[in-house]
């Protein structure tokens, strides 16, 4: 068999958690190069897998990080380093700006991941989730199956300090003047009114899978969420943990409705006991009609949650990602992370292929593209009407009912935007501008509230006027550390 010499790295591009690194200078061991980006949602999964085996073979292992952007906002430092922030990487990552590094690997897909052994040969190239015990294997006939005691590496240096960490998504309740946000990098739900003169939180803090009162309970980046006002309960929507929780608002009871908090890797459509369904990232849920409505970002699919039976199922989506419109059950989504509705319809950001889809209530489901592209790889800032539009990455939606045309606000999260689309005309047009990846979006009043994920703020904008506001949040402590 013809042995093949892994490529160089090419000079002068920027590395970060490490000096700049070469295959020549790592001779001697050997190398697993992950090729990644961050909006993926397959990149993302295989993250504490990565982790742990750094952790393992500690002592005979380089572990790099290869990240080669998809969106253009994704090839920008600051980004990444939010990225390496947010989740908590501390392997070298290698900025591959110009894609040179993944056209000499032949790299196709994402995620890729190249072993290359001590005489830097490459020995293994695998493709996707559900590698790592592939990898591993080879691994070891590499450096043997001795085991090394494993270390816990330790987290970098936290430099965010703020109140909130990378927030996702916001909910305003507008009968009690109360605002939910999901404090992702913290793992924990805010609670704060309007005029921030009060905040709850609840969770711990620290990453876990518990249930238990708002102090003991654990998320692991919870974004999505959603209010039933009649029995004051909030659903979250646990993407860490692949599950839904319920926080009882009276008594700040944290339980679990939905997931086991292990990943599926099932992608077709299925369903049963809510409690007894492995989910897969499920990254924004919206209460309506006396059921919970989940984007399923981690398998391209909408799922709805029958609270009152406890049944839970697919409703739309194959589970191949892509953008094709049609009958639900025969519709393709592209990782869904942003819900709202009319009543009528449920409005979708679907995020990978930058494109607002939309789903009718009732008899026939039928999903249609509202605006965008309807292409994993033509997206862009463009205003217009629908394919003419160009989003890049959008994560965020909240409906507005008032004035003489209802609006859908979009958080076009890699422009930095928040936008407003006529859902009947495919109509779009920016209104807000100089944000850092807006990621969650809710009405109240004349208000419109932005969870300014990369800028660890949310913002209460004045549609009408244009004002904008950061929440003080001034009774707010980041975990284990208190002002007072």
């Amino acid at each position: 068999m013809v042995r093949v010499r892994a490529p160089q790295f090419p000079q002068n591009l920027t590395w970060l958690n490490s000096a700049a690194l070469s295959i020549s200078s790592l001779r001697g061991q050997p190398i697993l190069l992950d090729f990644w980006t961050y909006g993926c949602i397959n990149c993302l999964h295989i993250l504490p897998e990565l982790h742990h085996l750094a952790e393992k073979y500690h002592s005979r292992l380089t572990l790099i990080g290869v990240h080669t952007a998809k969106f253009d906002a994704e090839n920008t430092i600051a980004g990444i380093q939010g990225a390496i922030a947010r989740y908590g990487i501390r392997h070298p990552v290698v900025v591959d700006h110009d894609r040179r590094i993944w056209d000499a690997y032949a790299v196709r897909a994402y995620p890729t991941f190249v072993l290359i052994d001590a005489q830097g040969y490459v020995v293994l190239t695998a493709i996707g989730e559900g590698q790592l015990a592939r990898i591993e294997s080879a691994l070891q006939a590499l450096v043997g199956s001795e085991a090394t005691p494993a270390i816990a590496l330790p987290p970098p240096p936290d430099p965010h300090l703020e109140s909130l960490r990378f927030p996702g998504k916001v909910l305003a309740d507008h009968a009690s003047d109360r605002l939910f946000i999901a404090d992702s990098g913290h793992h924990r739900i805010v609670v704060t009114d309007f005029l921030e003169q009060m905040s709850q939180t609840i969770g711990q803090g620290q990453a876990g899978f518990q249930d238990g009162d708002g102090i003991a309970a654990q998320f692991s980046h919870p974004q999505g969420l959603a209010l039933d006002p009649e029995k004051q309960v909030l659903y979250v929507a646990d993407t860490g943990n692949h599950a839904i929780r319920k926080i009882d608002l009276k008594t700040t009871q944290v339980s679990t409705i939905a997931g086991t908090g292990v990943q599926s890797s099932w992608l077709h459509p299925h369903g049963g006991l809510a409690q007894h369904v492995a989910l897969n990232s499920p990254w924004d849920v919206l209460w309506h009609d006396r059921a919970l409505w989940i984007a399923m970002a981690g398998s391209h699919q909408i799922w709805r949650l029958n609270v009152a039976t406890g049944q839970l199922q697919t409703w739309a989506g194959t589970g191949a990602e892509g953008c094709f419109d049609g009958i639900a059950e025969r519709a393709a989504f592209a990782q869904p992370s942003g819900l709202a509705t009319d009543g009528r319809s449920l409005f979708v950001a679907d995020g990978e292929s930058s494109t607002i889809r939309a789903i009718a209530l009732g008899g026939n489901a039928i999903v249609t593209s509202v605006c965008g592209s309807g292409n994993l790889y033509d997206f862009g800032d463009r205003d217009g009407q629908g394919e003419g539009v160009r989003l890049q990455h959008c994560l965020g939606l909240a409906f507005d009912p008032s004035g003489n045309q209802p609006d859908l606000w979009v958080a076009d999260t890699y422009n930095h935007k928040i936008k407003r689309v006529n859902p009947a005309t495919g109509q779009c047009e920016t209104m807000f501008t100089d944000f850092a990846e807006p990621s969650g979006l809710t009405i109240a009043q004349n208000w419109l509230f932005v969870a300014d994920t990369n800028q660890h703020r949310v913002v209460r904008l004045d549609w009408q006027t244009g004002d904008r506001f950061i929440l003080p949040l001034p009774q707010l402590c980041p975990p284990g550390i208190c002002r007072f």
